[in-house]
């Protein structure tokens, strides 16, 4: 198969734009909670793990401590996080949920999926995309980039 140099064949664009509306989806979604989609992101790893160090955080979500900092930072005014120097490593930060960020889970996990739901986004489809997506990134990952 042969793409061409337009804007609309590159396979690159279409990802960029299905990033840039799932981003803009979840803006709205998360908006009532006060919430960005970095944050959502961060809180994601929280509720899966707690009580993690700053750079762990980082490395799943991809963001770098620098991009991360002032995330973590805004949660902590927030009340949503706390944030103690490891006592392991002086130079390193551990991250914790609040008891306010552990109680919004339910409520902004269920308007997520409200909000899949209403999409009709939680089909065999969306399985089978994600299936993609995760090859691609693991293809990715093995170049190195």
């Amino acid at each position: 198969m042969e793409l061409g140099l337009k804007l609309e064949q590159q396979l690159c664009f279409e990802v960029y734009k299905a990033s840039s509306n799932f981003t803009k989806m979840y803006a709205r979604v998360l908006e009532p909670f006060n919430l960005t989609f970095p944050q959502y992101l961060v809180l994601l790893v929280l509720w899966e793990e707690n009580h993690l160090v700053m750079k762990d955080i980082g490395a799943r979500i991809g963001h770098g401590t620098g991009t991360l900092n002032p995330i973590i930072n805004r949660m902590i005014e927030q009340g949503r996080l706390t944030k103690r120097q490891s006592p392991d490593d002086k130079r390193a930060w551990i991250i914790s949920l609040t008891e306010k960020a552990e109680k919004e889970h339910a409520p902004i996990s269920q308007a997520v999926y409200d909000k899949l739901v209403s999409c009709n986004f939680l089909d065999v489809n969306a399985l089978t995309l994600m299936k993609h997506l995760k090859q691609l990134n693991a293809f990715f990952e093995e170049m190195n980039l």
